[in-house]
Protein backbone atom coordinates (compact mmCIF):
# COMPACT_ATOMS: atom_id res chain seq x y z
CA UNK A 1 0.00 0.00 0.00
CA UNK A 2 1.49 3.72 -0.75
CA UNK A 3 1.52 6.03 1.85
CA UNK A 4 0.52 9.42 0.28
CA UNK A 5 3.13 12.34 1.20
CA UNK A 6 1.06 15.44 1.52
CA UNK A 7 2.64 18.38 0.66
CA UNK A 8 0.09 21.56 -0.28
CA UNK A 9 -2.92 22.34 2.22
CA UNK A 10 -5.64 24.63 0.63
CA UNK A 11 -8.02 26.31 2.86
CA UNK A 12 -11.03 27.87 2.34
CA UNK A 13 -11.73 31.12 4.30
CA UNK A 14 -14.90 31.82 5.14
CA UNK A 15 -16.54 29.39 7.52
CA UNK A 16 -13.17 27.88 8.14
CA UNK A 17 -10.66 29.99 9.45
CA UNK A 18 -13.38 32.43 10.42
CA UNK A 19 -16.87 33.61 9.93
CA UNK A 20 -18.23 34.11 6.44
CA UNK A 21 -16.97 37.67 5.24
CA UNK A 22 -20.25 38.63 3.48
CA UNK A 23 -22.66 35.75 3.09
CA UNK A 24 -26.44 35.50 3.92
CA UNK A 25 -26.25 35.84 8.28
CA UNK A 26 -24.14 39.00 7.66
CA UNK A 27 -26.37 40.28 5.29
CA UNK A 28 -29.46 39.75 6.96
CA UNK A 29 -27.81 41.16 10.40
CA UNK A 30 -26.81 44.42 8.25
CA UNK A 31 -30.49 44.50 6.98
CA UNK A 32 -32.08 44.22 10.62
CA UNK A 33 -29.13 46.97 11.72
CA UNK A 34 -29.32 49.74 9.31
CA UNK A 35 -33.39 49.07 9.03
CA UNK A 36 -32.98 47.95 5.07
CA UNK A 37 -35.88 46.13 2.96
CA UNK A 38 -34.21 42.81 3.08
CA UNK A 39 -35.70 41.21 0.05
CA UNK A 40 -34.69 44.13 -1.80
CA UNK A 41 -31.20 43.97 -0.86
CA UNK A 42 -30.76 40.57 -1.64
CA UNK A 43 -32.42 40.71 -4.54
CA UNK A 44 -29.97 43.81 -5.86
CA UNK A 45 -27.13 41.07 -4.01
CA UNK A 46 -27.93 38.50 -6.08
CA UNK A 47 -27.73 40.64 -9.36
CA UNK A 48 -23.95 42.06 -9.10
CA UNK A 49 -22.78 39.08 -6.36
CA UNK A 50 -20.61 37.18 -8.87
CA UNK A 51 -19.28 40.34 -10.50
CA UNK A 52 -18.02 41.64 -6.78
CA UNK A 53 -16.37 38.17 -5.89
CA UNK A 54 -14.73 37.94 -9.47
CA UNK A 55 -13.54 41.65 -9.29
CA UNK A 56 -15.06 43.25 -12.05
CA UNK A 57 -16.88 45.77 -9.47
CA UNK A 58 -15.09 46.88 -6.45
CA UNK A 59 -16.90 47.45 -2.73
CA UNK A 60 -18.02 50.85 -3.50
CA UNK A 61 -19.78 50.03 -6.41
CA UNK A 62 -21.77 46.78 -5.04
CA UNK A 63 -22.82 49.36 -2.08
CA UNK A 64 -24.18 51.96 -4.16
CA UNK A 65 -26.01 48.89 -6.64
CA UNK A 66 -27.26 47.22 -3.46
CA UNK A 67 -27.78 49.78 -0.45
CA UNK A 68 -27.08 53.21 -1.69
CA UNK A 69 -29.26 52.92 -4.86
CA UNK A 70 -31.45 55.01 -2.40
CA UNK A 71 -30.67 58.40 -0.04
CA UNK A 72 -29.84 56.72 3.17
CA UNK A 73 -29.62 58.15 6.87
CA UNK A 74 -25.93 56.38 6.98
CA UNK A 75 -23.08 56.47 5.33
CA UNK A 76 -20.98 54.21 2.75
CA UNK A 77 -18.34 54.46 5.56
CA UNK A 78 -20.26 53.51 8.06
CA UNK A 79 -21.78 50.72 6.70
CA UNK A 80 -18.17 49.05 5.42
CA UNK A 81 -17.14 49.62 9.16
CA UNK A 82 -20.44 47.04 9.97
CA UNK A 83 -19.04 44.54 7.17
CA UNK A 84 -16.08 44.11 8.64
CA UNK A 85 -17.34 44.05 11.95
CA UNK A 86 -18.92 40.92 10.82
CA UNK A 87 -15.63 38.75 10.12
CA UNK A 88 -14.99 37.20 13.31
CA UNK A 89 -11.66 34.67 13.38
CA UNK A 90 -12.10 31.16 14.60
CA UNK A 91 -8.84 30.78 16.99
CA UNK A 92 -9.10 26.79 16.90
CA UNK A 93 -8.38 26.48 13.28
CA UNK A 94 -6.14 29.63 12.79
CA UNK A 95 -4.02 27.72 15.12
CA UNK A 96 -3.80 24.44 13.82
CA UNK A 97 -3.05 26.38 10.20
CA UNK A 98 -0.09 28.10 12.23
CA UNK A 99 1.12 24.79 13.60
CA UNK A 100 1.07 22.81 10.27
CA UNK A 101 3.19 25.94 8.50
CA UNK A 102 5.37 25.73 11.67
CA UNK A 103 6.54 22.35 10.40
CA UNK A 104 8.15 23.44 7.61
CA UNK A 105 6.70 20.08 5.28
CA UNK A 106 3.63 22.18 4.03
CA UNK A 107 2.58 24.67 1.99
CA UNK A 108 -0.31 26.33 2.91
CA UNK A 109 -2.65 28.51 0.71
CA UNK A 110 -5.75 30.08 0.73
CA UNK A 111 -8.53 29.47 -2.03
CA UNK A 112 -11.89 31.21 -1.79
CA UNK A 113 -14.21 33.42 -3.21
CA UNK A 114 -14.43 36.88 -1.52
CA UNK A 115 -14.53 40.84 -2.96
CA UNK A 116 -10.99 42.29 -3.03
CA UNK A 117 -11.38 44.89 -0.11
CA UNK A 118 -12.85 42.38 2.13
CA UNK A 119 -10.01 39.83 1.41
CA UNK A 120 -7.32 42.38 1.77
CA UNK A 121 -8.54 43.29 5.36
CA UNK A 122 -9.61 39.80 6.28
CA UNK A 123 -6.21 38.84 5.42
CA UNK A 124 -4.74 41.35 7.77
CA UNK A 125 -7.65 41.21 10.51
CA UNK A 126 -6.89 37.33 10.62
CA UNK A 127 -3.05 37.54 10.85
CA UNK A 128 -3.03 35.18 7.28
CA UNK A 129 0.03 36.27 5.84
CA UNK A 130 2.50 34.63 8.19
CA UNK A 131 1.34 31.32 7.51
CA UNK A 132 -0.33 31.23 3.73
CA UNK A 133 2.30 31.29 1.15
CA UNK A 134 -0.06 32.21 -1.47
CA UNK A 135 -4.16 33.39 -1.49
CA UNK A 136 -6.01 32.01 -4.38
CA UNK A 137 -9.43 34.03 -4.31
CA UNK A 138 -12.42 34.83 -6.21
CA UNK A 139 -11.80 38.53 -7.00
CA UNK A 140 -7.88 38.15 -8.19
CA UNK A 141 -8.00 34.39 -10.16
CA UNK A 142 -11.48 36.00 -11.52
CA UNK A 143 -13.51 32.81 -11.25
CA UNK A 144 -15.06 31.74 -7.86
CA UNK A 145 -15.54 28.09 -6.45
CA UNK A 146 -17.26 26.10 -7.68
CA UNK A 147 -16.02 26.75 -11.08
CA UNK A 148 -13.19 23.67 -11.82
CA UNK A 149 -10.94 26.17 -13.45
CA UNK A 150 -10.08 28.12 -10.00
CA UNK A 151 -8.69 25.20 -8.10
CA UNK A 152 -6.85 24.10 -11.81
CA UNK A 153 -4.93 27.75 -11.56
CA UNK A 154 -4.39 27.07 -7.96
CA UNK A 155 -2.76 23.64 -8.34
CA UNK A 156 -0.47 25.10 -11.32
CA UNK A 157 0.15 28.29 -9.69
CA UNK A 158 1.69 26.72 -6.86
CA UNK A 159 2.88 23.49 -8.76
CA UNK A 160 1.01 20.95 -6.34
CA UNK A 161 0.04 17.44 -7.58
CA UNK A 162 -3.65 16.77 -6.55
CA UNK A 163 -2.88 13.22 -4.82
CA UNK A 164 -0.86 14.91 -2.59
CA UNK A 165 -2.91 18.15 -1.84
CA UNK A 166 -5.94 18.96 -0.03
CA UNK A 167 -8.77 21.22 0.27
CA UNK A 168 -10.70 22.14 3.24
CA UNK A 169 -13.60 23.64 2.91
CA UNK A 170 -17.43 24.11 4.62
CA UNK A 171 -19.41 23.49 1.49
CA UNK A 172 -19.65 20.49 0.03
CA UNK A 173 -20.02 21.67 -3.29
CA UNK A 174 -16.93 23.55 -3.27
CA UNK A 175 -14.95 20.16 -2.33
CA UNK A 176 -16.52 18.01 -5.00
CA UNK A 177 -14.22 19.93 -8.21
CA UNK A 178 -11.37 19.44 -5.99
CA UNK A 179 -12.33 15.28 -5.78
CA UNK A 180 -13.15 15.33 -9.44
CA UNK A 181 -9.38 16.92 -9.85
CA UNK A 182 -7.74 14.06 -7.54
CA UNK A 183 -7.56 16.08 -4.60
CA UNK A 184 -8.08 14.97 -0.93
CA UNK A 185 -10.84 17.01 0.30
CA UNK A 186 -12.76 17.86 4.08
CA UNK A 187 -15.75 19.25 4.71
CA UNK A 188 -14.78 21.47 7.36
CA UNK A 189 -16.84 20.53 10.98
CA UNK A 190 -14.16 22.28 13.66
CA UNK A 191 -11.46 22.27 13.74
CA UNK A 192 -10.90 19.52 16.40
CA UNK A 193 -12.67 17.27 13.80
CA UNK A 194 -10.15 18.74 11.17
CA UNK A 195 -7.03 18.09 13.34
CA UNK A 196 -8.26 14.53 13.39
CA UNK A 197 -9.14 13.87 9.64
CA UNK A 198 -5.69 15.21 8.99
CA UNK A 199 -3.53 13.14 11.50
CA UNK A 200 -5.75 10.24 9.73
CA UNK A 201 -3.82 11.15 6.40
CA UNK A 202 -0.80 11.51 8.19
CA UNK A 203 -0.67 15.35 8.24
CA UNK A 204 0.23 16.48 11.37
CA UNK A 205 1.87 19.46 13.18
Amino acid sequence: MTTITFSHLFFDVGGVLGTDGWDHAQRGAAAVHFGIDRDDMEERHQAVAGMLEQGRIGLDDYLRATVFHTPRAFGLDDFKAFMREQSVPDAGSLELARSLARTGRYRLMTLNNESDELNRWRIEHFGLRGTFSAFFTSCWIGIAKPAPRIYELALAMSQAEPAASVFIDDRERNLEPARALGMHAILFRGADALRAELMEMGVTA
